[in-house]
């Protein structure tokens, strides 16, 4: 196969491991590495040492700098106490715990020396979100459960980045010289990590806030300035550069005021093949062979991490809390390992071989092997653990709500009157402080970002409901949540009866979706009624009041909006929807504001008309006493 078909190979293939990942709902790491295994190993389509040749230990090398800059981007240090002591403790004790006794098997078990048994126990104390989310959605554990693992995997990921890359630098400085001399080139290669990354950190921050660069540039200047960072510390102290955009990105996540979203954004687009790539790349150039020299001592080493070394650290770590011992057994299950340990490991693996380290050819097969065991047996045992242990959340009948305007306030109240979840999104804060106002669980902020995805609780939520006016985020937001849950289950409102512009791919894929609650229901339209003082109303239905009594009732002064059955589940109406409802059931409706008046006058007339009854019954009870009296 020829360079140029090797790679577009590597590219078609990062995309159909990526929409595997998603189709299956499962970590996007074990496709990738399954099939660069695949093509490379078994098939020998893809040997990347041919085709890269000398360039292949830069590429590893910057696409690494690349992982850890953007993993440290999330680093924010006033959140982490804001999370929880579990977390806190996690994040902390915990990674200190399975680092130490991670080393200390790898030391007995694999005939490693101490500094590679504390470069493997480093590299497996990262879990990471990119294989904890797509868990969790299948998973769906109790809520404090999965806010726990959810920031563990989200803080975890620079922290144990950072303490791999500081054992690396040990490892580096120590090698052919004593204690003394190891420790102060140590210390040397810290300081310089440290004060560069500090200081361009800081200047790119300042740059990014005080505008320097068109917003079109953004992206691609931190780019270029994290892979020249990291270029120059190399060149300044040997080995350096990875340390120094580690503590560079830290720097950035921690600058007030600095808005990191559109760079959070560009991320995610770059993983994709980027980090896709390098993936395949890594995997391809594993020999089967190091996994059977492994032998048995990994498959104990395998066992003791997932089932001694995660539960001592999360019961450590759990002293103080009010976890009980059934949530302390579903966090010590789930803690697969993920994309920072296979891609560090790998490049460490390579430069400690070219310094003369020949047993740490075992470290990438060995680090992989935990990285596919974990994610595998994990993701196919983790579902059945939680609903044993009754850590399940219900099945998710809930709504997120786009928008939270005055209509979507007053449906979202409705909805919560009847205890099933609901979130208002929206990125206009005077809506979001009157919802908060209002006591209702609110999001502010676009709901298709990344921050959204780490910090928005979508827990009990199966349901997208889309009730804002902004024409040009409706449809990113429809077409977002579709690969979350099924596209049924994404529902939308026209901003007014002639708006579903047909030029825009994008706007006609959202027109599908415009079938919320019947035939001529707009925005403009509820937004009205909203003004003019309609309002939300239950109707129960009974044998002698069935649906169709209820729509000759009412007619066009009400818009069913939900009904709800026996099983408190809430069904949506649409132009197409195919449920009837039952007696039995409740009908979730708009009332306008004359059927609420008329309904008012005609209350008001029922209670004078039985104070008028009252009063002349007690009226002819007085004259009867009185009649009596005077015989």
């Amino acid at each position: 196969m020829s360079n140029m078909s090797a790679l577009a190979l590597i590219g078609v293939l990062s995309i159909f491991c990526q929409w595997t990942a998603w189709r299956l709902k499962i970590p996007a790491i074990l496709p990738l590495l399954l099939v660069g295994m695949l093509v490379g190993p078994s098939l020998g389509w893809l040997q990347p040492d041919a085709v890269f040749g000398d360039i292949l230990f830069p590429v590893v090398s910057l696409s690494v700098a690349i992982i850890l800059f953007e993993g440290s981007l999330t680093l924010r240090l006033n959140e982490i106490r804001g999370h929880g002591r579990m977390v806190t403790h996690l994040v902390s004790i915990g990674v200190l715990v399975t680092w130490i006794a991670a080393a200390i098997c790898a030391y007995f078990l694999m005939d490693f020396g101490w500094e590679l048994a504390a470069l493997f126990g480093a590299l497996v104390v990262v879990t990471g979100p990119t294989v904890i989310m797509p868990m969790l959605r299948s998973v769906r554990p109790k809520s404090n459960i999965a806010n726990i693992l959810r920031w563990e995997g989200i803080i975890i990921d620079p922290v144990g980045a950072l303490l791999a890359v500081l054992v690396f630098e040990f490892i580096i400085a120590s090698q052919g010289a004593g204690f003394f001399h190891a420790m102060q080139a140590f210390a040397i290669t810290v300081a310089i990590g440290f004060i560069l990354g500090f200081a361009a950190g800081r200047l790119l921050g300042i740059a990014l806030t005080k505008g320097w660069f068109p917003h079109y540039l953004q992206n691609v200047a931190v780019l270029a300035m994290v892979l020249g960072v990291f270029a120059l510390s190399n060149a300044v102290q040997h080995e350096s550069g990875l340390l120094t955009v580690t503590v560079m990105g830290m720097v950035m996540a921690n600058t007030r005021n600095l808005i990191l979203d559109d760079i959070m954004e560009f991320k995610e687009t770059l993983s994709v093949l980027l980090i896709s790539g390098l993936f395949i790349i890594l995997a391809a150039r594993l020999n089967f062979e190091a996994f059977s020299e492994l032998g048995m001592p990994a498959v104990i080493l395998l066992g003791l991490i997932i089932f001694a070394i995660r539960p001592l650290s999360v019961w450590v770590s759990a002293i103080g809390t009010k976890l009980d011992v059934k949530e302390k057994v579903l966090l010590s299950w789930i803690a697969p390992r993920g994309i920072v340990a296979a891609a560090v490991s790998a490049l460490f693996a390579l430069k400690l071989q070219q310094a003369g380290w020949s047993e740490a050819e075992l470290l990438v097969p060995l680090v992989f092997l935990v990285i596919l065991s974990t994610v595998v047996l994990q993701s196919l045992t983790a579902k059945p653990l939680a609903h044993a242990l009754k850590l399940r959340e219900p099945p998710a009948h809930g709504f997120l709500i786009f928008g939270a305007n005055a209509t979507a306030r007053m449906i979202a109240k409705a909805i919560k009157e009847h205890d099933l979840p609901v979130l208002l999104a929206d990125t206009n804060w005077e809506n979001i402080k009157t919802a908060r106002m209002e006591n209702l669980p609110v999001y502010f902020g676009n709901p298709t970002s990344e921050h959204a995805e780490n910090n928005m609780d979508l827990n009990g939520i199966g349901k997208v409901m889309i009730l804002s006016p902004y024409k040009q985020l409706n449809p990113v937001v429809a077409l977002h949540f579709m690969d979350w849950f099924k596209a049924s289950k994404i529902y939308g409102l026209p901003t007014n009866e002639h708006d579903a512009p047909r030029r825009n791919q994008l706007s006609e894929s959202y027109r599908e979706r415009l079938n919320l609650f019947g035939k001529g229901v707009t925005f403009s339209k509820l937004a009205s009624l909203t003004f003019q003082g309609a309002q939300m109303k239950t109707t129960a239905l009974t044998e002698n009041f069935n649906f169709t009594d209820y729509q000759e009732r009412y007619g066009n002064r009400a818009i069913p909006m939900f009904a709800l059955d026996e099983r408190k589940v809430l069904h949506v109406f649409t132009t197409d929807h195919t449920f009837e409802p039952k007696p039995g059931w409740q009908i979730i409706a708009l009332i306008t504001a004359d059927e609420i008046s008329e309904q008012k006058a005609a209350k008001q007339l029922r209670e004078k008309e039985e104070k008028e009854a009252q009063e002349e019954k007690q009226q002819g009870t007085k004259e009867l006493s009185q009649t009596k009296d005077a015989e």
